[in-house]
């Protein structure tokens, strides 16, 4: 079992509805689980329809459980499936040791379809996410998904983007586990896949710094 940088640990899963936010939390739980770790999981949700704000709190200890609500300030990484979702989520719960591992793919709300409303220029959205993290990954996972054939494969991507960035026992083999148990059977190979994508978009990372190719 690795040694948590702080006990508990405390993970976000923030994105909008149909991006595979909750499934993301189940596996990464289920995966900790089987090493032993103490997971309590926690979701908040904004508007019920498709694309509205959907967000998984895990709570991860190597000895009991904790109240499943991350307290604010006390998220110690973010995983942004969606740019303004992740900066929304940084401003109550970051603080100057978060780090950040952001899908630089916005989704834009009905509003913005619509025109209505504008949404941010993206290069300032991820500037500021930068500089409210300790520090930031950002990989265009839904780019990758595209190129499988799906964009719901982004989840998967980032999972794997997280294995590669060595803050949690996220490994390829425990995750191929996992997955096997809670997803059909016809769908392991494609889900592997994009994990293996995410995992190599960040290796490829390792020597920018973590910002973006």
């Amino acid at each position: 079992m690795i040694h948590l940088s702080k006990d508990p640990f405390n993970v976000i899963i923030a994105g909008v509805g149909g991006q595979g936010n909750v499934l993301a939390s189940q596996i990464l739980g289920e995966i900790l689980v089987s090493q032993g770790y103490v997971i309590t999981i926690g979701e908040t949700y904004g508007a019920s329809q498709r694309g509205g704000s959907v967000m998984s709190h895990l709570r991860v200890s190597q000895k009991e459980s904790f109240s499943p609500l991350i307290p604010e300030g006390q998220a110690d990484l973010l995983i942004a499936l969606e740019p303004v979702e992740g900066l929304r989520t940084l401003a109550p719960y970051g603080n100057p040791k978060i780090i950040t591992l952001l899908n630089t793919r916005p989704i834009h709300p009905i509003d913005v379809i619509s025109g209505s409303a504008t949404y941010p220029e993206i290069s300032n959205v991820i500037a500021k996410i930068e500089a409210l993290s300790f520090r930031a990954w950002t990989v265009n996972a839904t780019e990758i998904a595209l190129e499988m054939g799906d964009p719901i494969f982004s989840n998967m991507v980032m999972l794997g983007a997280l294995s590669a960035i060595n803050i949690l026992p996220v490994g390829r083999q425990v995750f191929e586990s996992v997955i096997r148990e809670l997803l059909p059977s016809n769908k392991t190979e494609e889900n592997r896949k994009a994990f293996e994508r995410g995992e190599g978009a960040v290796k490829e990372l390792a020597g920018l710094g973590g910002r973006k190719i």
